[in-house]
């Protein structure tokens, strides 16, 4: 059997980095209204920022490391996914993020970050470092007061209290003391879903990929991921091989997950590898750099690769963002230590996380249209985010959440390999009439571009505008998710069963609602229907 063009299916149904670079979100809110300063004259003013989707934290990162550009300002984002596993994620990268220097140095501090961010194998040294960080994230959250003292920029009062059991089980499972491949064959599950993704193509991968590489990437402005990198990682799941190549031979467990699948007619939870295998993380920070010489030319051809452009933003995004918390952490916030002395700071920023200059909400996993019933989310956000996963739950109940004159940016497919030009512009179209419903207007004012599409919320008097093409994008559900009724089971050796170390099951589903909303975006293709399970146990097994 051959994948057919444009399936989507190397999207995988669980995102774990993103698929456009990072963006400074303060850069994309709307500026400070000089005629609120009275409101904010015994206070530092906020930026509330919706993000759904963001997976990996890049934008966060990004605008943190860029504040110290713009006045200052303090940060509540408000991040919610669609499973616990990118939450976990989420916490781990943060806290490899911000740890102190006297504890990891920067150099470390960067390569620990790209390996568990990136790579499907991890070295020894940086799995005990995970084991160690999951341990302690684990014991952190069913104690919300202890986690704010410790972690005083996290907070996860907002979610549901199964959703923080199935978290603390995730975590729990990537800190277990068995250590053997067998307990998460990354390596037989790899080449179980290129097996399924390419088919008959299987024995010609590693023309597959070229072809991917420089008739696709190549030709959206990737210029810079390098053919051998990005076989490497098509082949064995390593994007940065920071180290001898012999070295990476542990499974990075942070990129498991559980799915409900299909089994001799019977439904059966599942963990396995099911996220991308298409694309790469390389899109994140290795495409795009402040520092215009890492993408200079010589004779055609870059002189960095992505991974090296990669492992120099993610040191630099972490020098900077250490350089702007370490005078903020020693020298306090003074409008915020009058508000604490006069008794109006509110309960949730009072405390630990009043001193630190930023803090990251995480919602319920099903909360995206249920939010605006809530008061205090209820036209608060001055902008909002949404991946391209993502897009099916723009609706008008979501756009009450953002501010009157407040942004929206939504991701757009354009580095999706599997899409077709017209499935592409078919989503764009698609995405920009959802916005349009969920009452925002096409930005006028900024430059097109094929990877965002950005637009502002009408009524604003002195709208930030769009071209209406750069409407968003969100593939279609066979992209995103393969219906899982259509899945089988794969081999019993290479998926793991969830029993104890995994969230309840139903943490695990995905709801089927959040399926035949994404219908909604685009219509399926008949090219892209699933495999028969017969068809698919055949493929799977290696």
């Amino acid at each position: 059997m051959t994948t057919p063009a444009g399936s989507g299916t190397g999207f995988g149904s669980v995102s774990w980095w993103g698929l456009s670079p990072a963006l400074d979100l303060q850069a994309e809110s709307p500026p400070l209204d000089p005629e609120s300063k009275a409101d904010t004259e015994h206070r530092t003013p906020e930026l509330d920022v919706l993000l759904l989707g963001s997976v990996d934290g890049r934008h966060l990162l990004r605008t943190l490391a860029q504040a110290a550009l713009w006045p200052r300002r303090r940060f509540n984002f408000y991040v919610l996914e669609n499973n616990l596993e990118a939450v976990a994620r989420h916490m781990l990268i943060f806290s490899i993020a911000l740890e102190e220097p006297e504890k990891m140095g920067l150099q470390e501090r960067s390569e620990t970050f790209m390996e568990v961010w990136g790579n499907a194998l991890l070295r020894p040294a940086v799995a005990a470092f995970v084991r160690t960080q999951a341990d302690f994230l684990a014991h952190l959250v069913p104690e919300p007061d202890r986690m704010a003292e410790q972690l005083p920029w996290l907070s996860l009062r907002a979610l549901k209290f199964r959703e923080r059991d199935a978290l603390e089980a995730v975590l729990r499972f990537w800190a277990c003391g068995e250590t053997g491949p067998e307990t998460f064959p990354m390596n037989c599950l790899w080449d179980s879903r290129l097996r399924h993704y390419l088919g008959s193509r299987y024995d010609a991968r590693h023309g597959v990929s070229d072809w991917d590489l420089r008739m696709k990437l190549h030709d959206r402005e990737a210029q810079v991921i390098h053919i051998r990198e990005f076989r490497r990682w098509r082949d064995t799941g390593v994007a940065f091989e920071l180290r001898d190549s012999s070295a990476y031979h542990v499974p990075n467990r942070t990129l498991a997950s559980g799915r409900l699948l299909s089994h001799r007619g019977e439904r059966v939870a599942a963990r396995g590898y099911w996220g991308d295998i298409a694309t790469g993380p390389f899109v994140a920070f290795g495409i795009e750099a402040d520092d215009k010489s890492l993408l200079r030319t010589s004779n055609g051809q870059p002189v960095k690769t992505a991974g090296e452009i990669t492992q120099h933003n993610v040191t630099e995004l972490f020098r900077e963002v250490a350089a702007w918390r370490r005078p903020r952490a020693a020298q306090g916030d003074p409008e915020e230590e009058q508000q604490r002395a006069s008794g109006t700071v509110e309960p949730e920023t009072s405390g630990a996380s009043a001193r630190e200059p930023f803090t990251i909400h995480f919602l319920p996993l099903d909360s995206a249209q249920a939010l605006h019933r809530k008061s205090r989310y209820k036209g608060r956000f001055q902008l909002l985010y949404v991946a391209c996963g993502m897009a099916h739950l723009l609706t008008p109940e979501l756009g009450a959440c953002v501010a009157p004159g407040g942004n929206l940016i939504v991701e757009l497919a354009r580095y999706l390999v599997d899409l077709r030009p017209e499935q592409l512009q078919s989503f764009s179209t698609r995405v920009g009439e959802l916005a349009l419903a969920a009452g925002f207007a096409p930005q006028t004012e900024t430059r097109p571009s094929e990877t965002f599409a950005r637009f502002c919320k009408s009524g604003d008097p002195a709208p930030r505008s769009t071209d209406p093409a750069l409407e968003s994008r969100a593939p279609p559900p066979e992209v995103l998710a393969p219906p899982l009724e259509a899945m089988s089971l794969p081999h019993g050796d290479l998926t793991q069963p969830l029993e104890g170390l995994a969230p309840p099951s139903a943490p695990l589903q995905i709801p089927s609602e959040s399926q035949g909303s994404l219908g909604e975006v685009l219509p399926p293709s008949q090219e892209a229907l699933a495999l028969t399970n017969s068809e698919s146990d055949s493929k799977t097994r290696v």
